[in-house]
């Protein structure tokens, strides 16, 4: 029964994909050609595009995709289609593109439409879906993710993409983009190692007396409401008003505006749910291992170090993984201040209408965004793994 109601689910999900990838080949543009960076540009379906090799043996491989989605059981034969599609339907992005860039332009600009992002989404779900359901160790997950980037990176090595306009905005801007990536990792990276500090004691705090812990607990979800443009800009007033009266501050960096506001909100955020993680973890120890620890001898300060926060690390690194992510998408929101990363392009192109400058700095984020999530939950699952 429940095998026949999985295989329904997996026919639902092949319809729905096959139905989302025909519209997007015939009624959305694959590539839009532009005279410039920010005029309007001429949209070309995939079907007008047919004349080219590629196009034709992509739609070859988009229809086998959707049959294999539909009909087919096999989880791995499912996997490698729809990576070979994958990694096809880049390579035929950058062979198209080349084809309709006119001779001798520095100026043109072709741009991925949106039957191009809704075939890479579907697509991206037949692989998703098959890595599930292949059940895969949490470090052959890891080992899939380096693999796809490796994929991605061959392509991006070859100069089969480099008439996109993305790239153009990246061969424009190479250094500045890797100044700005430096920057945004370590600013993420820097305000959760900060967070873990402060908030892992704070949560055994409130483990340990559960009188405060509503109030601590309230007093952080009360600051998750604050939008993070408003708590960025609370914090230039007092951070300006300390520089401007504490030469040390300003000598080690600290302004109203800059890596400084961005830092302190940033860990500011990344609180609650350290903290709320650090209490439930420490509430799911069993109160016997503790009863049995103390009877044995241990100290209180020996119970939390080699009982309670080793069986309490998983959730605890749940929560980390919660705020790795939020930081990294945070990032960008603080370039609006001064605090760099990504979040630059993704304004400047903004401000240009250069919607490939936003992409820019939108695409690093979401992988950056993505793969921390994956690393990190391979991390948890494998500690969770040993321990059953």
């Amino acid at each position: 029964m429940e095998d026949a109601l999985a295989a329904r689910r997996v026919d639902r999900l092949g319809v729905v994909l096959v139905a989302g990838g025909a519209l997007a080949a015939t009624l959305m543009p694959f590539i839009i050609v532009k005279a410039n960076r920010i005029a309007a540009g001429k949209p070309q379906l995939l079907i007008q595009l047919l004349a080219q090799p590629s196009a034709l043996a992509l739609l070859a491989l988009l229809v086998a995709t959707a049959l294999v989605a539909l009909f087919l059981r096999n989880q791995l034969a499912r996997l490698g289609i729809a990576t070979l599609t994958i990694a096809f339907l880049i390579v035929t992005l950058g062979l198209v593109s080349t084809a309709a860039t006119p001779a001798g332009s520095t100026v043109a600009r072709i741009t991925p439409g949106g039957a191009f992002w809704v075939l890479l989404a579907v697509i991206g779900l037949v692989i998703s879906d098959a890595l599930v359901k292949l059940r895969l160790s949490p470090w052959l997950r890891v080992t899939s993710l380096a693999l796809y980037a490796v994929l991605l990176g061959l392509i991006f090595k070859s100069g089969l993409l480099d008439n996109l306009s993305i790239m153009k905005e990246y061969a424009n801007n190479t250094d500045k983009f890797w100044n700005e990536g430096l920057g945004h990792v370590f600013l993420a990276l820097g305000s959760v190692a900060i967070a873990i500090l402060l908030a892992l004691p704070l949560g055994i705090f409130c483990y340990w007396q559960p009188k405060l812990r509503a109030v601590v607990l309230r007093a952080l979800s009360l600051v998750q409401t604050i939008p993070s443009l408003a708590l960025f800009g609370i914090l230039m007033l007092p951070l300006g008003y300390i520089a401007a009266h504490v030469p040390l501050a300003a000598a080690i960096g600290v302004r109203g505006i800059g890596t400084a506001p961005a830092l302190v909100a940033l860990v500011i955020y990344s609180l609650l749910p350290i903290v709320a993680n650090t209490v439930v973890g420490l509430a799911g120890v069993d109160p016997s291992v503790r009863d049995a620890a103390a009877g044995m001898g241990l100290t209180r300060r020996q119970i939390l170090t080699r009982i309670d926060l080793p069986l309490a690390f998983p959730v605890i690194l749940t929560g980390i993984r919660i705020v790795l992510v939020q930081a990294i998408g945070l990032v960008t929101v603080a370039a609006l201040i001064g605090g760099g990363g990504f979040g630059i392009f993704i304004f400047q192109g903004i401000g240009q209408t250069a919607n490939d400058l936003v992409l820019l700095g939108a695409v690093p984020t979401v992988f950056l965004a993505f793969s921390s999530a994956v690393i990190l939950d391979a991390v948890i699952d494998s500690i969770r793994g040993q321990r059953a």
